[in-house]
C-alpha cells in the first residue's frame, strides 16, 4: 500500500495536533482512532520524538474531522441577517 507523503510539520503544528488527541481518544468512532490518539499522547513526551509522515497525516485527518459538521438536507442554513428582528 502506498501512502501520500506529507511534508514534515513544524513543531508548532505537531503541538496543535497533539492538543486535540485527548478529545479524539474520548470521541473516537473506531477503535484504531482511539488507539492511535492514545499512542501519540504516550510517545510525544519522549525527547526528540516526532511523528512519522504517515502518523502526522493521520493525526491531521483526525483533527480536521473534529471540526467538520455535516448538515442534513432538511436543515436550513440561517445567516445572522436572516433572523427575524425582535422589538427590544
Amino acid at each position: 500500500m502506498i501512502y501520500a507523503s506529507v511534508p514534515n510539520l513544524p513543531p508548532r503544528n505537531v503541538d496543535e495536533l497533539l492538543f486535540h488527541m485527548p478529545t479524539i481518544a474520548k470521541s473516537a468512532n473506531a477503535e484504531w482512532e482511539r488507539r492511535l490518539s492514545l499512542s501519540m499522547m504516550q510517545q510525544s513526551p519522549r525527547r526528540g520524538w516526532c511523528p512519522s509522515d504517515k502518523q502526522a497525516a493521520m493525526m491531521h485527518k483526525l483533527v480536521s474531522a473534529l471540526f467538520i459538521k455535516v448538515r442534513g438536507d432538511d436543515e436550513e442554513f440561517h445567516l445572522i441577517d436572516d433572523y427575524p428582528q425582535t422589538a427590544a
